[in-house]
């Protein structure tokens, strides 16, 4: 089974600010409430280690492969509880130019065995917290990035 989860917010600035704090995963801990803690290079082949903590929901940490890195357009990566087929997830940012700065398309596809018991709290917490870290992310580029 597939199970999909897709958040939008507009940002007032450029991609490549963005992206900038997108990536920077050691400075998570100052302004994501979705992913309090990250760690790694985000290149294509690396090994992360991210905290993901949904609101009212068990934080849990995983260690995913980065899929796609492409500055300022894609961050991807793929990973998997305890083994794979049994809940996987592959978890994206895509970055679009618009007129107002950049749409922040927030995405995860998940599959295997724990999808259908975990649909509910995929659209309750799960969904929650890609929104609260598209929001802060907001506020983080608005800080770093007034506009003009």
């Amino acid at each position: 089974m597939r199970h999909d989860i897709q958040t939008r917010i507009d940002i007032e600035a450029p991609p490549a600010e963005v992206w900038r704090h997108l990536v920077d995963l050691a400075a998570y801990a100052d302004w994501n409430p979705f992913i309090p803690a990250a760690s790694g290079v985000p290149e294509v082949g690396q090994r992360l280690s991210i905290r993901l903590q949904p609101p009212g929901g068990r934080g849990i940490t995983i260690r995913p492969t980065v899929t796609a890195s492409q500055p300022a357009s894609v961050f991807e990566w793929f990973g998997h509880l305890a083994f794979p087929g049994l809940f996987d997830g592959r978890h994206r940012f895509d970055l679009v130019l618009i007129p107002s700065g950049t749409l922040l398309v927030h995405s995860e596809s998940f599959g295997g065995l724990l999808v259908r018991p975990l649909h509910r709290s995929l659209d309750g917490s799960t969904r929650a917290g890609f929104q609260a870290m598209d929001e802060a992310l907001r506020r983080r580029v608005r800080e770093s990035h007034p506009a003009s």
